[in-house]
């Protein structure tokens, strides 16, 4: 490594260390999306808001979080009333507006559910004609495919809830969610004998912390993602991981 690049990194070091000596409070806003974010008793709880919570821990920097829906996430931190938002899609237009953080949080398998009662097995688009999709409204879906097809319709539902209720009434015929999202919403709403989902996946996606376009907060950003990479090699991380890895681990 060059003296001038050591320099650059040392003082990208001491620019962030700046911002955690004076004990700022980052925050943050977000859309409850179990078991990734969500809240429990009225606290937040969840894999990528405790790998978010250390890793700012380590920074010197207190977290507020607060829950909002989808696109009022988004309002919030257009209009200045966040800092950042936790567990969002890295899309080359939110750029202008937001700045993401290089590392990401968790990565995220899309499949479909369907009730036990009346699956539709899914290897291809085709299989889905005519059929009606819930999904979730404002929510990005990144396999283009999936996401531009005229052969099947979609139907927004207000949360993830009301999705796998629709689902189980027939009131849509599959359901569009993370793997590990909608196995854990399952169990929290006693559906696992009822909802099943297609082993072939529909895309994968990562998620991110994104945060305002800031000198400080632009900082902030460069040493969130050097911890984050150094938390992933810890054996902490790798336990939280598998706490989380299947809703029967988690408390109800």
């Amino acid at each position: 490594m060059s003296l001038f690049q050591r320099q650059i990194i040392a003082t990208l070091f001491l620019c962030c260390c700046a911002f955690a000596a004076r004990g700022e409070t980052l925050r943050l806003v977000t859309d409850a999306w179990a078991p990734y974010v969500y809240e429990d008793n009225g606290q937040a709880a969840g894999l990528d808001y405790e790998i978010t919570r250390e890793v700012l821990q380590r920074l010197g920097v207190t977290l507020d979080l607060q829950f909002l829906p989808w696109k009022r996430c988004l309002l919030a931190l257009e209009q200045g009333h966040a800092d950042g938002i936790l567990d969002i899609f890295h899309l080359p237009e939110r750029e202008a507006s937001m700045l993401f953080v290089e590392e990401p949080l968790s990565e995220v398998e899309l499949v479909l559910f369907y009730a036990r009662n009346r699956p539709y097995p899914y290897e291809s688009l085709e299989d889905l004609r005519e059929l009606v999709i819930g999904i979730s409204p404002g929510y990005w879906y990144n396999d283009e495919t999936f996401r531009t097809s005229t052969l099947f319709r979609r139907e927004e539902a207000p949360t993830h809830e009301a999705n796998l209720g629709k689902l189980i009434r027939h009131r849509v015929d599959l359901v569009v969610n993370d793997r590990r999202a909608g196995l854990y919403l399952g169990a929290q709403l006693g559906l696992q004998g009822q909802i099943d989902y297609n082993r072939k996946a529909v895309g994968h996606d990562r998620m991110y912390l994104a945060l305002r376009h800031d000198p400080k907060l632009a900082r902030l950003a460069v040493s969130f993602a050097v911890e984050l990479r150094r938390f992933k090699r810890e054996p902490a991380y790798a336990q939280l991981q598998l706490r989380y890895a299947s809703p029967e681990r988690l408390k109800p």
